[in-house]
């Protein structure tokens, strides 16, 4: 049941459709097959380029696209997942089966390869999946080669679970306490099943997302917005700081998820459903948390399916919001009051260039630059703002790519 909806998503994602917005389709599926499922198609999709270097070795032709993923699903859960040659490969030819007259033709070409490719021995040593062409040329120009591939790399080897910690949180057994504060867990792990989860001691987020909260230093009392706020992790911490919180979000059904979450961990914050473009404090903001719609490049890692259901199209209709979303932000701040930029993109125009132009737009407008615990101060740009990449704490599991920076308006 699982091979079969994790063969499912993996055809809506060829059609266009994310993993998550394809989650209400494995709703006939028992809790285990589903999450299983979902594991096969991530991991599936994160190996593709390496396990079509073993399929190609192994057929003459290339196969139906419907009959190449479940192939590839196949060679993942063998090499990768490590599950035992003989089950996997029954499965795939019974799936490839009830894929219609082409896949009852199919049957014996997928035994036969699938057969061979169990003892392939190759699979450690190949170069992880390359960006698409729409991403990589732009990313190497602002990186390079080497740093191109140890984000590959950091791809490949996906995401652990982050947990951001209310204050005073005794951290969950086995978690790894990081520099910067979050805790991380990297075996497997059911959330609502950890210790703290009932109790609303913490909140999944990765030790990337949870830095642009603590770069703008929340203190008790402040009147502070975040804007475009969903799902919620930097409304949490700016909450739990003792601020007075506003979050602002566009979608409302998004805004629910705020709720509950605030609800379960005890704290309490003002939801606005409005639009960030042209919504209006009731009082002067001391402070103010933008974490702009952007192309989530940094976040393929925990997404492998981004690269695949993205063509780079409205990327600069991106890069335009975000710019008028920035000006908007600073015409509500206080004078003198501090403005948190942010996006979870890769690419420069989306962040380093984003601080560059709007210096150029505000005079008297300052960068501060980060003085967070657990940074390394190579992460610190030109500008002042803090560029996180895949690639860091490679050691430790890595971390979402984000950039942010931390504005004053003057007086």
């Amino acid at each position: 049941m699982a091979r079969m909806g994790a063969l499912r998503l993996i055809q809506g994602v060829r059609e266009g459709r994310s993993l998550s917005d394809q989650s209400g389709s494995l709703g006939r599926l028992p809790v285990a097959e589903q999450a299983r499922a979902a594991r096969l198609a991530a991991e599936t999709l994160r190996h593709q380029g390496r396990a079509d270097v073993v399929i190609d070795s192994f057929v003459t032709r290339k196969p139906a696209p419907q009959i190449a993923d479940v192939l590839r699903l196949a060679v993942v859960e063998m090499l990768e997942l490590g599950a035992p040659a003989h089950g996997v490969v029954g499965a795939a030819v019974d799936l490839t089966r009830t894929l219609g007259a082409r896949g009852q033709a199919a049957a014996g070409m997928v035994n036969a390869v699938l057969r061979k490719a169990g003892a392939y021995s190759g699979w450690a040593d190949l170069a992880p999946q390359p960006l698409p062409e729409w991403l990589r040329p732009a990313l190497v120009e602002a990186y390079g080669d080497p740093v191109m591939t140890a984000i590959e790399a950091a791809h490949q080897r996906g995401a652990p679970l982050d947990l951001t910690p209310k204050p005073g949180a005794a951290p969950v057994p086995g978690a790894d306490v990081l520099p910067t504060g979050s805790w991380r867990l990297t075996g497997p792990a059911q959330v609502t099943a950890l210790p703290g989860f009932d109790a609303g001691d913490w909140w999944v987020q990765d030790a990337a997302a949870a830095l642009p909260a603590r770069l703008l230093a929340p203190a008790a009392g402040e009147v502070i917005a975040d804007l475009c706020a969903a799902p919620g992790g930097k409304t949490l911490q700016l909450t739990a700081s003792g601020a007075r919180v506003t979050a602002v979000d566009i979608n409302e059904q998004r805004l629910r998820r705020v709720t509950e979450n605030l609800a379960r961990c005890g704290l309490t914050a003002r939801l606005v459903a409005a639009d960030a473009l042209t919504w209006q404090p009731d009082e002067p903001l001391d402070a103010i948390l933008l974490d702009a719609p952007c192309s989530a490049t940094g976040t393929i890692r925990r997404h492998p399916d981004l690269p695949f259901i993205r063509d780079g199209h409205g990327i600069d209709e991106l890069i335009a919001l975000q710019a008028a979303l920035l000006d908007h932000a600073l015409s509500i701040l206080r004078p003198g009051g501090r403005l948190v930029f942010a996006t979870c993109s890769l690419i420069p125009d989306e962040g380093e260039v984003q601080i560059d132009e709007a210096l150029a737009r505000h005079p008297g407008l300052t960068v501060e630059p980060p003085d967070l615990p657990g940074i390394d101060p190579a992460w610190i740009t030109e500008e002042g703002g803090l560029r996180l990449r895949p690639d860091f704490w490679a050691d430790r599991g890595g971390m979402d790519g984000f950039y942010m920076a931390r504005l004053r308006k003057p007086i």
